[in-house]
């Protein structure tokens, strides 16, 4: 410490020569000398670097604000219309059943008149006699009588028509009687060897046993 304050006391006094323009000079001619007697001052520690600054982090730029502009509105859906189905096709018609064109049957033929031959009663015989049914009503009521029944009989012995001749004067026993008539079966019929027809006579009676 000592050193330094005389140092710097012969700082002070050179430093006050120096004002002085003769001192000046000489002291600058004279500098060399100094220069070779007075040791340099020792030099000045170089000022200590100041300390880096601490890093600074960099701090991502802040996102970029998009403002999304609104969706544009879309156009209105058009009106669905449900087309009408295609009209069903019409089903086939169904074939036309053949025309048969059917001839109209011959008019029967008319009925042959009988002939007006009457046979004998000889030529009258039976295969099956009749055997006509009383009434019961008529038998309650007591109803007689004789009903004669005119027959045409054919050559094969089948009576062909029948016919009340003679009535009885009650209908229940004239049906009957011819009934009775109708359910005969006669021989054939012959005149002279030949088979033959004719109407025949067939009294039926109708009486109560007594």
């Amino acid at each position: 410490m000592a050193v330094l304050a005389i140092l710097a006391l012969h700082g002070a006094a050179a430093w006050g020569l120096m004002q002085v323009d003769a001192v000046r000079a000489a002291v600058a001619e004279a500098a060399p000398l100094f220069v070779d007697l007075i040791a340099p001052p020792a030099p000045e520690r170089p000022p200590e670097p100041p300390a880096p600054p601490p890093p600074q982090i960099k701090k991502p730029p802040p996102p970029a604000v998009v403002i999304a502009a609104p969706p544009a509105p879309s156009p209105a859906p058009a009106a669905f219309v449900v087309p009408e189905p295609p009209p069903e096709p019409a089903p086939p018609a169904p074939p036309e059943p053949p025309v048969v064109v059917v001839a109209a049957p011959a008019p029967p033929a008319p009925p042959q008149p009988a002939p007006t031959h009457e046979l004998p009663a000889s030529a009258i015989q039976y295969l099956d006699p009749p055997d006509p049914v009383y009434p019961r009503a008529s038998r309650r009521l007591n109803e007689t009588g004789e009903v004669v029944v005119r027959v045409f009989v054919g050559s094969d012995g089948l009576p062909r028509q029948l016919q009340v001749l003679k009535s009885s004067g009650f209908p229940r026993l004239d049906e009957a009687a011819l009934e009775g008539v109708r359910r005969a079966r006669f021989k054939p019929p012959t005149e002279n060897g030949r088979p033959t027809a004719g109407w025949a006579r067939i009294p039926i009676p109708f009486e109560l046993e007594k």
